[in-house]
Formats: C-alpha cells, structure tokens, sequence
C-alpha cells in the first residue's frame, strides 16, 4: 500500500493525525526533500528507509515502490503542503495504477493556508473579495492557456442557477465538474459528471448543502504533460538530467 501524505506548510505539528500515523508507520518514505521539513522524519521508525525524492526522476520513485511491494512494505510518498497543488501526484498514480498497486491520498495543510496564518489573514471578507485564484509564473515549464480549475463553495443550494451561469459564460457543456458532499466525513459522497448535468445529477442525489462544485478538466484530465520536476531529462538544483526520460 502507498498513501501520499501532505506534509503541511513547514511546522512540524501542522501535519494531520492522520498524516503523522502514516510516517510513523512506514516501512518506505520517499519525500520532497528540498521542501518537506526534515524534522517530520525523526517520526519514523529507525528501520524506515527514507529516500529524497529530489535526487530521483518518476520512474527511480516507482522503481523504489515496486520493490517494497514485492516485499508486502507500507510506503509514505510525502509531498509538501496539500500534494493536490503542484505535487506531480497524478503521474505517480497513473504508475501505479498499471502496475495495480493500491493507494490513497491523505490532504495536507497548504503553504496558502501558512501564509494566511502568518498575516492572521481572511481571505474571502463579505464586501472585499469571495474568490482566491491559485497560479504561478510561467518558468522553465509553461502555463497552459485554458480555464482554471474553479471549486465553488457554498454553491450547492443552487447547483441549477451555477450550471446556468456558467454555460452562459461560454464554459462548454461538456466541462468535466465534481460533486464532493461532505468530503472526508464517514458519509461522504462524489459524483463525477459534465456541466450540462451537474444540477440533475445533484438533484437525483438529493445534494443541497455541504458539498464542493469542481468545474475545470483536472476532473477527468485525459492526455496531460507530466511535470519536468520528475522528468530523468530535466536537470534541476538536485539532480543532473539525462538525454533520455527511461
């Protein structure tokens, strides 16, 4: 079994229950080591192996899975902050899923949520702004030229009025969306569906409070580009790459 765990923003405590009973258990830890606070590995076991997955390309972090698989060993991937936000998870999902080895995703505290706590910040002030937009620079890697992912909260109540504006918008009927209802919670429910059916398929399920709306492609990405932090050809402060990504 593999359970990629969010690491939290930096302070060792800020890592979930959940999170800290993994690493504790782990027979294999794999971890961001250029982000994730060192002092999270002193929960480990003494037998625990660790790798720094800086130094590693995709296929070098599959190879170390596989073998604690073969071994019937619990691995940790470990990513920095909420792995759901630039942690390269999907790519090392995709592996393991044709390899058929199970896993699953424990969230994380992310770096925003820090630096909200280091202002003592609100984000979404009634009167001054509602929306938060997460992006980056394009670098040594682009920025897609595509609709953000956009996740509605306190939206469910009138799921009909959202699915309305936003074709009307020009988003295409045909969007991937979600429907997570009381996500993590022992009752939690998740629909995956389109965007010309997102407000039946809330109604047939009698969904209208306490759930997210997720309206974007990531919901079923199909062909996307895996991330050059992971890629053997990408040189970075860690690693040297090579001309080939095998």
């Amino acid at each position: 079994m593999v359970h990629f765990v969010g690491a939290g923003p930096g302070a060792v405590d800020l890592i979930t229950i959940r999170g800290q009973k993994f690493i504790e258990e782990a027979d294999v830890i794999i971890y961001a080591g250029s982000l994730v606070n060192p002092e999270l590995l002193k929960m480990a076991k003494p037998d625990c192996r660790v790798h720094d997955s800086a130094r590693l390309c995709l296929y070098e972090v599959i190879d170390i899975i596989k073998d604690a698989e073969k071994s019937g060993e619990m691995t940790v991937r470990l990513h920095t902050g909420d792995p759901s936000i630039y942690g390269a998870i999907r790519e090392q999902m995709d592996e393991l899923d044709k390899l058929k080895i199970e896993y699953d995703y424990t969230p994380g505290v992310s770096s925003f949520c820090g630096a909200a706590s280091a202002l003592n910040l609100e984000y979404t002030l009634p009167g001054v702004s509602q929306s938060i937009l997460i992006t980056r620079m394009p670098g040594r890697t682009p920025v897609p030229e595509k609709e953000p992912t956009t996740i509605f909260f306190l939206s469910a109540g009138d799921i009909k009025s959202l699915e309305e504006r936003l074709l009307k918008e020009g988003r295409d009927k045909d969007t991937p969306c979600a429907i997570v209802y009381k996500a993590t919670w022992p009752d939690e429910k998740k629909f995956v569906t389109t965007l010309d059916k997102l407000a039946l398929v809330a109604e047939e399920n009698g969904i209208t409070k306490t759930a997210l709306i997720i309206v974007g492609d990531v919901v079923a990405p199909g062909k996307y580009d895996k991330s050059k932090l992971y890629d053997a050809a990408f040189t970075t402060g860690f690693r040297k790459g090579t001309d080939t990504d095998e």
